[in-house]
Protein backbone atom coordinates (compact mmCIF):
# COMPACT_ATOMS: atom_id res chain seq x y z
CA UNK A 1 0.00 0.00 0.00
CA UNK A 2 1.13 3.32 -1.08
CA UNK A 3 1.30 6.33 1.21
CA UNK A 4 -1.18 8.91 -0.10
CA UNK A 5 0.51 12.31 -1.20
CA UNK A 6 -0.95 15.52 -2.21
CA UNK A 7 -1.22 16.46 -5.74
CA UNK A 8 0.62 19.23 -7.11
CA UNK A 9 -0.48 22.80 -8.13
CA UNK A 10 -0.62 21.84 -11.74
CA UNK A 11 -2.50 18.07 -11.50
CA UNK A 12 -5.35 20.26 -9.08
CA UNK A 13 -5.77 22.72 -11.29
CA UNK A 14 -6.09 20.14 -14.67
CA UNK A 15 -8.54 18.29 -12.25
CA UNK A 16 -10.64 21.71 -10.68
CA UNK A 17 -9.35 24.75 -10.02
CA UNK A 18 -8.64 25.41 -14.12
CA UNK A 19 -10.89 22.76 -15.47
CA UNK A 20 -14.42 23.97 -17.09
CA UNK A 21 -17.24 22.35 -18.26
CA UNK A 22 -17.15 22.21 -22.25
CA UNK A 23 -19.55 23.48 -24.63
CA UNK A 24 -18.07 23.30 -28.19
CA UNK A 25 -15.17 21.04 -29.32
CA UNK A 26 -12.19 20.83 -31.77
CA UNK A 27 -11.86 18.10 -34.35
CA UNK A 28 -9.51 16.04 -32.74
CA UNK A 29 -11.05 12.56 -32.46
CA UNK A 30 -11.62 10.94 -28.67
CA UNK A 31 -9.84 7.10 -29.58
CA UNK A 32 -11.05 4.43 -28.01
CA UNK A 33 -8.14 3.11 -26.47
CA UNK A 34 -9.16 6.62 -24.34
CA UNK A 35 -12.40 5.58 -23.36
CA UNK A 36 -10.74 2.59 -22.05
CA UNK A 37 -8.45 3.72 -20.03
CA UNK A 38 -10.47 6.33 -18.82
CA UNK A 39 -13.64 3.40 -17.53
CA UNK A 40 -10.21 1.51 -15.87
CA UNK A 41 -8.94 4.66 -13.80
CA UNK A 42 -12.94 5.61 -13.05
CA UNK A 43 -13.99 2.01 -11.66
CA UNK A 44 -11.14 1.94 -8.95
CA UNK A 45 -13.46 4.54 -7.07
CA UNK A 46 -14.73 3.43 -3.84
CA UNK A 47 -18.27 2.81 -3.86
CA UNK A 48 -20.43 1.45 -0.91
CA UNK A 49 -19.72 -2.39 -0.21
CA UNK A 50 -18.14 -2.35 -3.74
CA UNK A 51 -21.48 -2.27 -5.28
CA UNK A 52 -20.24 -0.33 -9.02
CA UNK A 53 -23.76 0.03 -10.22
CA UNK A 54 -22.71 2.53 -12.92
CA UNK A 55 -23.11 1.77 -16.55
CA UNK A 56 -21.63 3.95 -19.47
CA UNK A 57 -23.00 4.07 -22.97
CA UNK A 58 -20.12 5.60 -25.00
CA UNK A 59 -22.14 7.39 -27.83
CA UNK A 60 -19.20 7.82 -30.63
CA UNK A 61 -20.52 7.03 -33.72
CA UNK A 62 -22.70 8.95 -36.24
CA UNK A 63 -25.84 6.31 -35.86
CA UNK A 64 -25.38 6.47 -31.99
CA UNK A 65 -25.39 9.65 -31.98
CA UNK A 66 -28.86 10.16 -34.36
CA UNK A 67 -30.65 7.51 -31.86
CA UNK A 68 -29.81 10.05 -29.15
CA UNK A 69 -30.71 13.54 -30.66
CA UNK A 70 -34.29 12.84 -30.22
CA UNK A 71 -33.74 13.01 -26.57
CA UNK A 72 -31.41 16.07 -26.13
CA UNK A 73 -33.20 19.90 -25.65
CA UNK A 74 -32.33 22.31 -28.53
CA UNK A 75 -30.01 24.76 -26.56
CA UNK A 76 -27.42 21.34 -25.85
CA UNK A 77 -28.10 19.72 -29.31
CA UNK A 78 -25.39 21.14 -30.93
CA UNK A 79 -22.54 20.43 -28.48
CA UNK A 80 -24.10 16.99 -28.36
CA UNK A 81 -23.58 16.28 -32.03
CA UNK A 82 -20.05 17.36 -32.39
CA UNK A 83 -18.75 16.13 -29.68
CA UNK A 84 -16.50 13.58 -30.27
CA UNK A 85 -18.14 10.98 -27.70
CA UNK A 86 -21.08 11.21 -25.44
CA UNK A 87 -21.32 9.06 -22.40
CA UNK A 88 -24.59 8.37 -21.43
CA UNK A 89 -24.31 7.71 -17.37
CA UNK A 90 -26.71 5.51 -16.07
CA UNK A 91 -27.01 2.41 -13.42
CA UNK A 92 -27.97 -0.68 -13.50
CA UNK A 93 -31.57 -1.07 -11.70
CA UNK A 94 -30.67 -4.98 -10.53
CA UNK A 95 -26.72 -4.36 -9.98
CA UNK A 96 -26.77 -6.13 -6.55
CA UNK A 97 -27.07 -9.46 -8.82
CA UNK A 98 -23.18 -8.64 -9.51
CA UNK A 99 -22.39 -8.45 -6.07
CA UNK A 100 -21.88 -12.34 -5.11
CA UNK A 101 -18.63 -11.47 -6.88
CA UNK A 102 -18.00 -7.95 -6.24
CA UNK A 103 -18.60 -8.50 -2.36
CA UNK A 104 -18.11 -12.12 -1.75
CA UNK A 105 -17.73 -12.19 1.74
CA UNK A 106 -21.10 -12.06 3.17
CA UNK A 107 -24.63 -12.14 1.28
CA UNK A 108 -24.76 -8.46 0.30
CA UNK A 109 -27.40 -9.46 -2.39
CA UNK A 110 -30.08 -9.58 -0.07
CA UNK A 111 -29.51 -6.62 1.33
CA UNK A 112 -31.60 -5.61 -1.58
CA UNK A 113 -33.17 -7.88 -2.81
CA UNK A 114 -36.10 -7.64 -0.79
CA UNK A 115 -36.31 -3.67 -0.72
CA UNK A 116 -37.06 -1.67 -3.35
CA UNK A 117 -36.24 1.49 -1.99
CA UNK A 118 -33.18 0.39 -0.71
CA UNK A 119 -31.89 -0.74 -4.09
CA UNK A 120 -33.20 2.21 -5.74
CA UNK A 121 -31.24 4.66 -3.44
CA UNK A 122 -27.75 2.35 -3.65
CA UNK A 123 -27.96 2.44 -7.43
CA UNK A 124 -28.51 6.06 -7.66
CA UNK A 125 -26.12 7.78 -5.12
CA UNK A 126 -23.52 5.27 -6.18
CA UNK A 127 -24.02 5.48 -9.56
CA UNK A 128 -23.78 9.23 -9.71
CA UNK A 129 -20.32 8.74 -7.37
CA UNK A 130 -18.56 6.82 -10.23
CA UNK A 131 -20.10 8.77 -13.10
CA UNK A 132 -18.20 11.48 -11.10
CA UNK A 133 -15.22 9.80 -11.18
CA UNK A 134 -15.57 9.33 -15.04
CA UNK A 135 -15.91 12.94 -15.41
CA UNK A 136 -12.09 13.34 -13.20
CA UNK A 137 -11.05 10.19 -15.10
CA UNK A 138 -11.67 12.00 -18.53
CA UNK A 139 -9.71 15.12 -17.09
CA UNK A 140 -7.14 13.23 -15.68
CA UNK A 141 -6.21 11.61 -18.97
CA UNK A 142 -6.16 14.89 -21.27
CA UNK A 143 -9.46 15.48 -22.31
CA UNK A 144 -12.34 18.11 -21.81
CA UNK A 145 -15.67 17.17 -20.39
CA UNK A 146 -19.30 18.52 -20.39
CA UNK A 147 -21.22 17.22 -17.90
CA UNK A 148 -25.03 17.77 -18.80
CA UNK A 149 -28.68 17.60 -17.78
CA UNK A 150 -30.92 19.40 -20.74
CA UNK A 151 -32.43 15.84 -21.87
CA UNK A 152 -35.60 13.75 -21.70
CA UNK A 153 -34.70 10.49 -19.72
CA UNK A 154 -37.51 8.26 -20.75
CA UNK A 155 -36.33 8.89 -25.24
CA UNK A 156 -32.83 8.15 -24.04
CA UNK A 157 -34.08 5.13 -22.07
CA UNK A 158 -36.29 3.75 -24.88
CA UNK A 159 -33.49 4.28 -27.65
CA UNK A 160 -30.71 2.34 -25.83
CA UNK A 161 -32.21 0.50 -22.64
CA UNK A 162 -35.35 -1.22 -23.70
CA UNK A 163 -35.47 -4.33 -22.51
CA UNK A 164 -32.47 -4.09 -19.96
CA UNK A 165 -32.26 -2.81 -16.42
CA UNK A 166 -30.56 0.45 -17.03
CA UNK A 167 -31.44 3.67 -16.46
CA UNK A 168 -30.46 7.23 -17.59
CA UNK A 169 -28.67 9.24 -15.41
CA UNK A 170 -27.23 12.44 -17.05
CA UNK A 171 -25.46 12.91 -20.45
CA UNK A 172 -21.33 13.81 -20.38
CA UNK A 173 -20.16 15.34 -23.56
CA UNK A 174 -16.02 14.40 -23.93
CA UNK A 175 -13.31 15.59 -26.62
CA UNK A 176 -10.71 18.39 -26.51
CA UNK A 177 -12.54 21.74 -25.87
CA UNK A 178 -12.49 24.78 -28.21
CA UNK A 179 -11.46 27.40 -25.54
CA UNK A 180 -13.27 30.30 -27.99
CA UNK A 181 -16.71 28.42 -26.23
CA UNK A 182 -16.27 28.01 -22.82
CA UNK A 183 -18.50 30.65 -20.77
CA UNK A 184 -16.88 32.79 -18.10
CA UNK A 185 -16.86 31.30 -14.40
CA UNK A 186 -19.96 31.48 -12.54
CA UNK A 187 -19.59 32.52 -8.73
CA UNK A 188 -19.50 29.78 -6.29
CA UNK A 189 -20.72 28.93 -2.47
CA UNK A 190 -18.22 30.17 -0.02
CA UNK A 191 -17.24 27.54 2.96
CA UNK A 192 -19.16 29.60 4.84
CA UNK A 193 -22.15 28.51 3.07
CA UNK A 194 -21.55 25.63 2.12
CA UNK A 195 -20.28 24.21 5.07
CA UNK A 196 -20.43 23.26 8.69
CA UNK A 197 -18.11 22.35 10.97
CA UNK A 198 -19.49 19.79 13.70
Amino acid sequence: MTTTTALDDAALALLFTEARSHNGWTGEPVTDEQIRQIYALARMGPTSANCSPARFVFVRTPEGKQRLAPAVSKGNLEKTMTAPVTVIAAWDRKFYDKLPMLFPHTDARSWFTGSPEAAHETAFRNASLQAGYLLLAARAVGLDAGPMSGFDKAKVDAAFFEGTDWSTNFLINLGHGDAAKVFGRLPRLSFEEACVLA
